[in-house]
């Protein structure tokens, strides 16, 4: 029976054959529950500690998904801050299918912003066209609750000579049913991020 012996300063550990082979034959298991977890890629975590299901051979997969998620938006929708204000926003697909537009109203009285979500090969990403000026692109980096929340984070911008530049930087969006969903974005300036009221919305009929 063999054992072999390791060596950590002056400690002295004997592992024998015959007390490792039960517990090697108990972790081959297939329903050893452990052995699960360790087939279990590593998550990312998100900026709110939720482990996220995104792992990257998905992404294209997740980014077609979630560029159809947004696709069933097509049609108009109230939506109600946590502040207590109200907007209306259309969202449209254009260009072949290629393009889903989302144009809000009256979040900024006199004024209407608009978002566009598109595949760029398979990454899923957005391009917000704000009231302050500039242009934020960004990217879907974190699919979670089974595609039901997508994350976008910072990628780039027009018009942004700075990203301490007040802009907006990264959204969350939660699908709760075909006719209800939310948004939150963040606002970061000077070296700091802000998140903004959560935004919850009804399809109007």
């Amino acid at each position: 029976m063999a054992a072999g012996v390791l060596r950590n300063g002056s400690t002295r550990l004997i592992l024998r054959r015959d007390n490792l082979e039960p517990a090697v034959a108990r972790l081959r298991d297939p329903s050893n529950n452990l052995l699960k977890l360790m087939e279990i890629p590593a998550r990312q975590l998100t900026m709110n500690g939720i482990a996220s299901d995104t792992i990257p051979g998905d992404m294209p997969a997740l980014a077609q998904a979630g560029f159809n998620r947004f696709k069933l938006l097509e049609g108009h929708w109230q939506g109600r801050s946590t502040k207590g204000w109200e907007e209306t926003i259309t969202f449209k697909t254009i260009a072949k299918g290629s393009v889903v537009v989302e144009t809000s109203f009256d979040a900024h009285p006199n004024e209407t912003m608009m978002t566009m979500f598109y595949l760029d090969g398979t990454r899923l990403l957005l391009t917000h066209y704000c009231v302050a000026g500039s242009q934020p692109r960004l990217e879907a980096t974190s699919f979670e609750e089974n595609g039901d929340a997508i994350t976008f984070t910072f990628l780039d911008a027009t018009n942004l000579p700075s990203r301490d530049r007040g802009h907006m930087d990264k959204a969350v969006f939660r699908f709760v049913d075909k006719d209800h969903f939310s948004a939150q974005w963040t606002w970061y300036q000077d070296g700091k991020e802000n998140w903004m009221e959560e935004i919850k919305y009804e399809r109007k009929r």
